[in-house]
This record gives structure tokens, C-alpha cells and sequence, in this order.
């Protein structure tokens, strides 16, 4: 019997080391499209975000009021799949005779055990690929190791400082009459399963006079995040699909030269999809093929009732990505700034 589970466990390794020789021979300009930032570039979108570009995004701070986009990072948040989140809080010298120096110090720890795409968080650009074949051509069987990735990692990311733009998509839909929602959500949410088009996008624009221009980040608000806040009692709910992008709106931002596009909801994109037999395929237009960010689980209804109250659908955009070296995303932190 032990001669038999070596035998499997060797045939299991090899055919990974196999499948991974076969990816790292893969041709990606037959796959993928090169970076339009020149082809070493492991950066992706964040290149539009310029001196210039920050610097004009801050003409968008009118209040200085800051509304947070970030959920609450705790144990019982909906989880994609077979993901995980555990904390453990370690008390180093509370019990009694154990502080330290005459001062009597004590101090306590956390250990965070999780994925790194879990709550509000960030897909890089190693986090999506079409086979073998990442953002910019790069083969990524050739680029990993048992602990990371070698090639675009976290580390070569710019600044997340520029403007903002949200788009209320509940408004849209219920100005068009068109509103399907779910009995789950307390308040208006567009139900799983919708596909957000150009035009909902463009209908969400014209609500707030706003038009989208390059390095912008854009921020969309389905109402499906009512469901996030009431974890973990409708985490099945929020798990079991999503209103989101469809193909043909996800063309259209790209064709705007956004530098990211995030969502209430934990895909952003159409789910169900609309084919069938395609996974995730927003998330490669975006990702895989032009370096644009993608942003799951926005708390966005903070925002909502800040831009209902001001029609204001622009604001600077601020947010904490850490210099995490081959991480393929991480956790955030979002304010928005009126």
C-alpha cells in the first residue's frame, strides 16, 4: 500500500512538472496582446496614472469629506470558492507576572491567515491569464516558484492616486423601469445574473454630468453589497452570482483608458455568464490583455447616498496597495474624497 500511494504521489508530481514545462514553452504572442507601455513592462494600467493626472485628480477635493469603499476585514465575510479567512489574536504577557520592565509593558499580536483575494481586495496583473499566458505576453510557468511569482508581482505597481468616478447602477435601472431585484437585499439591489452594457454605463454618467477620461478608476454600484453586510447569514446569496459587466461594457471602458474598474459585488463581472462555456472572461479582456485592474467587493453603499445627496459622481481616489513582492493580489484600503 505505501509502495502504491509513492507510486501515485511521483506520478502526480511529474505530470505538474510536465504540464508546467509544456505551459513555459507556450508562444503568448499567438495569445495575448503586447503592453502598450512597451514590452518589458510589468506594470499594467497604473502607468497612466501621472503627476499629472494625480495632481488634476485632486482638484476633485471640494469638502475633504472621506467616504470609505472598504469593507470590514473579519472572519464570516462571504468567500469566493475554497478560500479561507482566520485570525488568531496572541496575548504575549497579559497573565499575571509577566509584563515587562517596571513599567509593567504588555502588548499583544494578530496572525491573519487567508488568501490574498479576500474582502475588498485587488486582482494584479498575475492573477488572470489565458492558459499559460499572462499580462504582456509573459509565460507564466517559467515565472513562478513554490512561493511566488518572479514577474508581475505587486512590487511593480504605481500609485492608486487619481480621480474617481462612480456610476449608481440601482439608479439607472430604476429610471429605466427596468429594475429586477433581489428578495434578499433590504434595500435596491440589480439582481444575479444582469448584464451591465455600454449604454447602462453611459446612462450612469449622464446622471452626474460626468464624462470618463484616462487614468480614471470607475466604481459601480449594483446594491449587491447589502448582501456582503449582512455575513455570514446570506453569504450563499452573495456567493451564487452577481449583476456585472457584460463582454461589450467591458470593451468600452477598456477603449476609455480607465486604470481600474471595482464593484460591490465579488467579480465585477456578469455572473451567470453570458456564454456558457467561458470563465471569467471579463476578467481576462481586462487583466490579461490590457493591464486594467479589477476591484472586488466595494462597499459602495456609503457612496451612494454621498452622491445621491450631492450629484457629485467624481471624487479623488485613494488607495493602499502594498509593495508585495509576486503576490497576485491583496487586500485594500479605499477612500474616496469629496
Amino acid at each position: 500500500m505505501r509502495l502504491i500511494s509513492a507510486l501515485t504521489g511521483i506520478a502526480f508530481v511529474t505530470s505538474i512538472a510536465m504540464a508546467s514545462s509544456a505551459f513555459a514553452q507556450s508562444d503568448c504572442t499567438k495569445t495575448v496582446p503586447p503592453s502598450p507601455f512597451g514590452k518589458d513592462d510589468q506594470t499594467g494600467a497604473t502607468n497612466r496614472i501621472t503627476p499629472a493626472v494625480t495632481k488634476a485628480a485632486a482638484a476633485e477635493i471640494k469638502e475633504g469629506k472621506v467616504i470609505s469603499l472598504t469593507n470590514p476585514l473579519v472572519d464570516g465575510v462571504p468567500l469566493f470558492g475554497s478560500r479561507f479567512t482566520k485570525t488568531v489574536l496572541t496575548a504575549v504577557n497579559l497573565a499575571p507576572g509577566a509584563a515587562l520592565g517596571k513599567n509593567d509593558l504588555t502588548y499583544m499580536e494578530d496572525t491573519w491567515l487567508s488568501q490574498s483575494h479576500v474582502g475588498t481586495h485587488l486582482d494584479g496583473m498575475g492573477h488572470i491569464g489565458r492558459g499559460d499566458c499572462y499580462y504582456n505576453q509573459t509565460p507564466m510557468g517559467k515565472n513562478i516558484n513554490q512561493n511566488n511569482m518572479t514577474k508581475l508581482g505587486l512590487e511593480n505597481l504605481k500609485s492608486f492616486q487619481t480621480r474617481g468616478v462612480f456610476i449608481d447602477l440601482v439608479k439607472v435601472y430604476q429610471q429605466a423601469n427596468k429594475l429586477k431585484t433581489n428578495p434578499n437585499c433590504r434595500t435596491p439591489c440589480i439582481d444575479k445574473g444582469t448584464v451591465i452594457t455600454p449604454e447602462d454605463l453611459q446612462a450612469g454618467l449622464k446622471l452626474t454630468n460626468t464624462t470618463l477620461r484616462e487614468g480614471d478608476v470607475v466604481i459601480l454600484h449594483t446594491g449587491w453589497v447589502d448582501l456582503f453586510l449582512q455575513h455570514p447569514a446570506k453569504n450563499t446569496e452573495y456567493n451564487s452570482g452577481e449583476a456585472g459587466l457584460g463582454k461589450a461594457a467591458a470593451k468600452w471602458l477598456i477603449d476609455q483608458k480607465i486604470v481600474a474598474v471595482g464593484a460591490d459585488n465579488w467579480a465585477v463581472e456578469v455572473i451567470p455568464a453570458e456564454s456558457p462555456d467561458e470563465a471569467f472572461m471579463v476578467h481576462q479582456m481586462l487583466l490579461t490583455d490590457n493591464g486594467i485592474h479589477i476591484i472586488e467587493n466595494v462597499r459602495t453603499d456609503l457612496m451612494a447616498a454621498e452622491v445621491a445627496s450631492t450629484n457629485r459622481g467624481t471624487f479623488f481616489f485613494s488607495m493602499t496597495v502594498p509593495k508585495a513582492v509576486g503576490m497576485t493580489g491583496t487586500f485594500v484600503a479605499i477612500d474616496a474624497i469629496h
